[in-house]
């Protein structure tokens, strides 16, 4: 019989994954700084604490370091701790436990050891935070052995993916950005996963691919509803997975289209958008290429604190538009 599905806000669909998962294996836990507060974590511990008690449900001091190396070192003697950094900037205190010790522990103990630990960040772009609490550092991550990176954009694959981390034998970063919370979506209510390492097609189109990732998803397909009724009809790719990155979606998208643009939240040089770029490339699809692959990601400078410039600074639809407008130019 299949499951009932319905609308579900994208933090919910969070607290959903937890309650299950945490019910169905008591190896499961939480911690972190504000997990018992919703200014914190908005709704994704919801009613945790009441079910599974301060045990499994761990509301600690500030102390990035110390609360992931717990969290690692609980991982490594065998439980699947979920240790939560509410604003993914602070995450840099914690990067010797999760960059030399998570990510290393698998391969360095010849494969008999894991450290089965989500590390998850929330990022918390505009309302004139400034730059030390509005940065999205997937593209770091991504960049390290042993690390996997995911990136939801929906309620649907919030939830999916999130029990996929809490599975993984290994360390997964779950990245989301808090601009998704209240945005609904169609999520069923039994326990399922979303593959890590798997793209989807959100939209097809035969003109132009255009990737993105997490919250600019959304954007980028209401740039593509728009642009078909220009006559532009675009491919869009929900990434979901940082790393692992789909490869061959991504190529068979762009031998079909021969145009390729990234858009992604994070910064230009040395990004997302530049690694999928040279992945493009590699694959010698030159061919196949109708004009040159484009980037739409952040400048290069810290994020401002005006309001006025975050408008110019941040990537929306209209800004997805106008570029690919200036690709078929």
């Amino acid at each position: 019989m299949s499951s009932k599905v319905r609308k579900l806000q994208y933090s919910l669909a969070i607290n959903e994954a937890f309650h299950q998962m945490m019910a169905c294996d008591k190896s499961v836990f939480l911690i972190g700084q504000g997990v018992k507060s919703p200014w914190y974590v908005g709704k994704t511990a919801l009613g945790l604490l009441k079910k599974f008690g301060p045990e499994r449900i761990i509301d600690t001091p500030v102390s990035e370091n110390a609360i992931t190396g717990a969290a690692v070192g609980a991982a490594i003697a065998g439980m699947r701790p979920i240790v939560v950094h509410p604003r993914m900037d602070f995450m840099m205190y914690a990067m010797d436990p999760i960059i030399n010790e998570a990510a290393n522990w698998h391969y360095m103990n010849g494969g008999r050891g894991t450290a089965p630990v989500v590390i998850w960040g929330v990022i918390n772009r505009g309302g004139e935070q400034g730059a030390q609490h509005s940065q999205s550092m997937h593209a770091l991550f991504a960049h390290i052995p042993g690390l996997k990176v995911v990136m939801p954009s929906n309620s649907y694959d919030a939830k999916g993916l999130m029990v996929s981390a809490i599975k993984d034998d290994n360390p997964v970063v779950y990245i989301d950005d808090r601009w998704l919370y209240n945005i609904e979506g169609e999520v069923p209510e039994e326990l399922y996963s979303v593959p890590i390492g798997k793209g989807i097609i959100r939209k097809s189109g035969k003109d132009i691919t255009l990737v993105s990732v997490s919250y600019l998803v959304l954007e980028t397909l209401k740039a593509a509803e728009i642009l078909e009724k220009e006559g532009i009809k675009a491919e869009v790719i929900d990434l979901r997975s940082v790393k692992p990155i789909d490869k061959d979606m991504l190529e068979k998208s762009v031998k079909k289209t021969g145009r390729l643009l990234i858009i992604d939240g994070g910064w230009k040089t040395c990004g997302l958008a530049a690694e999928i770029s040279a992945t493009i490339a590699e694959s010698a699809l030159f061919k196949d290429l109708k004009s040159p692959i484009y980037r739409l990601a952040l400048p290069d400078i810290p994020a401002p604190s005006s309001c006025t410039l975050e408008k110019e600074y941040y990537i929306d639809c209209n800004k997805i538009i106008n570029k690919v407008k200036k690709i078929f130019e």
